[in-house]
């Protein structure tokens, strides 16, 4: 009988990043071109076998608009890891992350030590290759300055590597219960080799 393990996750991010399509894409392998707003906070569950563990995840996706920022430290206290959203092909995103991640930490009443806590930056909207305005070594250097920080960039459209996002966080929340080093003995899922790009910013679309 494996054993039960409960584990809140938060999705941040500006609003039409696409946090809704990423958790719905991973709980129900749905999506949808509609873009509705989340208004407040929204939750889906999802179960998963994770070494001997069948782990429940309660992911919460929260609305991005600054209006609803204030609701925040309620949904953000208890949470045990953290994916953080930016927009590819919108390079604003991109710039408010760390805004989202400083805020993150303030709310958090402090309870969680930075440098230890399971956080992951995903880059969504990989698929639109045309129109990227992030590098990923860009991406990669802001998660260099924030403790190592892991980044994957996904497509809730076309499904790469969300399932290694949420899989890959959950590993880094087991490793943090466990009170061991972070990073060595992760058993990671491996990622989609989206190549690399170095292009100026084109005009954006907004499927």
């Amino acid at each position: 009988m494996p054993k039960k393990t409960f584990y809140k996750i938060l999705i941040l991010g500006d609003a039409g990043v696409g946090k809704t399509s990423i958790m719905r894409r991973y709980t129900d392998n749905i999506f949808s071109h509609l873009y509705k707003a989340t208004i407040g906070a929204d939750f889906l569950s999802k179960q998963i076998y994770c070494e001997d563990k069948l782990v429940t995840l309660q992911i919460w996706d929260t609305a991005g608009q600054e209006r609803f920022q204030s609701l925040g430290t309620a949904f953000y206290r208890g949470s045990d890891g953290v994916i953080f959203v930016y927009d590819t092909t919108n390079s604003a995103s991109f710039d408010h992350i760390q805004n989202w991640y400083d805020e993150y930490l303030v709310s958090s009443g402090g309870e969680n030590s930075p440098e230890k806590f399971p956080f992951i930056l995903v880059g969504n909207k990989s698929d639109q290759t045309d129109l990227f305005q992030v590098t990923p070594s860009k991406a990669e250097q802001w998660c260099k300055k924030n403790h190592n920080m892991m980044h994957l960039r996904v497509s809730a459209k076309d499904c790469t590597n969300i399932e290694q996002a949420f899989y890959n966080l959950v590993m880094k929340i087991i490793e943090t219960n466990r009170d061991d080093n972070l990073l060595e003995d992760l058993n990671l899922l491996p990622v989609a080799d989206l190549g690399d790009f170095d292009e100026e910013p084109k005009k954006k679309c907004m499927c």
